[in-house]
């Protein structure tokens, strides 16, 4: 019976049918505009679906046709997914903050017929290039505001587009169910463009059933339900936000948040108060940077309680929200600190109701993962990548460690290859990449395994353990294993460090470049009677470069407790001049390093590191926020940093 339910309900549009008639007054979707929270109900986002969908089809979209979607998290983009597989067409979502060449690459290749973009600033970019985009016949935009006067062929709001849509409905009787029963769960079901680490972003063919069946599989082991509430902030063209927000939103049938926009996620997140939240590494790295800078305002007593009470958090917290032994005097010292210091900082950071809580898309630091537990949220590791749904390993509640990301999932089977290589094989592994047959059969073979691109191994009680991407995981000179996100997450756990990258294959020692967290060394700068004009400046200066040294070297003594890490301590490293920034190629979208970029375009400033220069001069390109470009030169300091011997915590 329950395989049979199942297969009635084997894409999203017909779920949506289903949540429409099992809880139509039951909140769907939340918006933030003007200050004020608007809601949907599961009813009222089924026939906002219905009037979409209508548009499309009497704009002459046809089964198969590509629909890209742009913008920032809106449940109006969210309808665009379920309206365009509604009718059998297939959604492309675009990273918002693409630059216009990067969208014209994405646009042309996956062959999109229709564009729904959220404002002016995405239809810009569109329009901008245009001219290469033969294929495109019509753009819809969400936000009118600044394209009332636009004179453009096929441009129209998403009002009018719905308006049609109404009136094909009342002319089409009963189309969406119809359209909508003709799906299957082997159907396509959405094209997710890879964040290109190492060239052109690769088009991720995902079928429903990849998506569902891994869906199902995570929504019963987290006991996902429709009282749940999330906060959908990230990236609608990133997998994680397509699985944890639309796929997994509508098979439970919970509630999903929008902020008003990607500044107020914060203060949102606040009132909102989610059960269920996700967020990258960086998301973390940044709430432990803010609650940092805010303690450093405090008064003196309450620096003190608070690191008082951080201290046993750190000792205790973990073994507590586990369930597991710990002393009356300490349960009872942890229940006042919880009253005093864990409950308001979980407060303060949105998590009062918090549940669950996970993190994925890189490595995170066990400083970072350690903390947020110890202080009773329950914060976790998933593994997976775009090429699975996502799905492969999950944490238990009461098994959860900071350097595993679980075992396999239901359904899911794990193996490695000789070089320790990841090798999987589940329910959601990828139909292909779209229109790349060569790079389909280099990454799956026809037995269905597909090749991570990640080095792991397991425990001896089978989690599974992510060292970096195999690629990048190397050996110093003395055969030391090195892994420079390793070093790379435990720099950042610090408030002021920002982003780091980590030097080390085939040399004699690490060396690193470091990029600052230009708030919060701002608001410490201020309160030090620092003088400074900009990054540049703030980033030079000789305080800024003891302080960043402090840090440095705090990591190394971390390093240094552990014998097999004494040699991969950072022995020099420079602060750059300049954010490391998607738009200049050096990072993608989601964050992740581009290290083959970093090494072309610094060589000169590695060199020096290991040359023992004390300075070194850089000219570096840099995109601006207006679109245009330049060239931002500096002469950076280089700094030593003390290693250490082999030591034990405790000592």
């Amino acid at each position: 019976m329950a395989e049979n339910s199942r297969n009635r309900n084997d894409t999203f549009p017909k779920l949506l049918i289903r949540n429409a008639q099992e809880r139509p007054t039951r909140a769907a979707m939340r918006e933030k505009d003007l200050g004020i929270w608007q809601t949907w109900t599961w009813s009222d986002v089924r026939d906002e679906v219905e009037a979409l969908a209508g548009g499309f089809k009497a704009l002459g979209a046809e089964r198969g046709d590509k629909i890209a979607i742009i913008g920032n998290n809106r449940p109006q983009l969210y309808w665009g997914f379920a309206a365009s597989q509604a009718i059998g067409a297939v959604p492309v979502p675009v990273y918002q903050d693409s630059a216009a060449d990067e969208m014209q690459y994405v646009l042309d290749h996956g062959d999109v017929r229709f564009v729904f973009a959220e404002d002016q600033e995405q239809v810009d970019k569109v329009l901008s290039v245009r001219a290469d985009l033969p294929r495109v016949e019509a753009i819809i935009y969400e936000d009118g505001r600044g394209l009332h006067n636009y004179d453009e062929p096929g441009l129209q709001s998403l009002e009018q587009l719905q308006e049609r849509g109404r009136e094909y409905a009342r002319s089409n009787q009963g189309f969406f169910e119809t359209e909508s029963a003709k799906g299957k769960g082997e159907d396509l079901s959405v094209i997710v463009y890879t964040s290109g680490t190492t060239g052109r972003p690769k088009g991720v063919m995902l079928s429903y059933d990849n998506l569902l069946k891994s869906a199902e599989y995570a929504v019963a082991f987290d006991n996902i339900t429709e009282a749940d509430e999330s906060l959908a902030y990230l990236p609608m063209a990133w997998v994680g936000d397509h699985f944890l927000t639309y796929c997994q939103g509508f098979l439970a049938g919970y509630c999903l948040n929008c902020p008003e926009s990607p500044d107020t996620v914060m203060s949102d997140l606040r009132e909102i108060g989610p059960t269920y939240f996700f967020a990258p590494p960086r998301t973390w790295e940044n709430l432990i940077t803010s609650v940092m800078v805010r303690m450093e305002d405090a008064s003196a007593i309450k620096r003190r309680m608070f690191h008082y009470y951080l201290g046993l958090a750190r000792r205790v917290g973990v073994d507590i929200l586990e369930g597991k032994p710990v002393s009356t005097l300490d349960r009872i010292n942890y229940a006042i600190g919880n009253l005093l210091v864990y409950g308001p900082l979980r407060n303060v950071m949105g998590f009062s109701r918090i549940r669950v809580a996970y993190t994925a898309g890189e490595a995170i630091g066990p400083d970072i993962f350690d903390f947020f537990r110890s202080i009773g949220i329950n914060l976790k590791q998933l593994y997976g990548q775009t090429e699975c749904s996502v799905y492969l390993c999950l944490q238990k509640d009461d098994d959860v460690r900071p350097d595993t990301v679980g075992p396999p999932g239901e359904g899911v089977e794990i193996d490695l290859d000789a070089n320790g290589e990841v090798l999987y094989r589940s329910p959601g592994v990828f139909m292909g990449y779209y229109k790349n047959d060569e790079e389909t059969e280099k990454t799956k073979t026809p037995d269905g395994w597909v090749k991570s691109g990640d080095a792991g191994m397991f425990t001896t009680d089978g989690h599974l353990r992510i060292i970096d991407r195999a690629k990048d995981v190397g050996r110093l000179n003395d055969g030391t294993m090195f892994s420079p996100k390793y070093v790379e997450n435990k720099l950042k756990f610090h408030p002021h460090i920002m982003e780091a990258v980590a030097f080390g294959h085939e040399r004699d020692s690490v060396m690193a470049f470091i990029n600052i967290d230009f708030e919060a060394l701002s608001n410490w700068a201020e309160r030090k009677n620092i003088a400074f004009t900009g990054y540049v400046d703030l980033a030079g200066r000789p305080e800024v470069y003891a302080l960043i040294k402090e840090e440095v070297e705090a990591v190394n003594q971390d390093l240094a407790a552990d014998p097999e890490l004494v040699p991969i301590q950072v022995s020099r490293f420079l602060i750059l001049h300049k954010e490391l920034d998607p738009d200049d190629g050096e990072i993608t979208r989601t964050r992740k390093v581009r290290r083959r970029i970093i090494n072309e375009r610094y060589q000169t400033l590695i060199d020096a590191l290991y040359n023992g220069d004390d300075s070194v001069h850089v000219k570096a390109p840099v995109t601006y926020e207006d679109g245009s470009t330049g060239v931002l030169e500096a002469t950076l300091r280089i700094s030593d940093a003390k290693t250490f011997q082999h030591m034990s915590k405790a000592g």
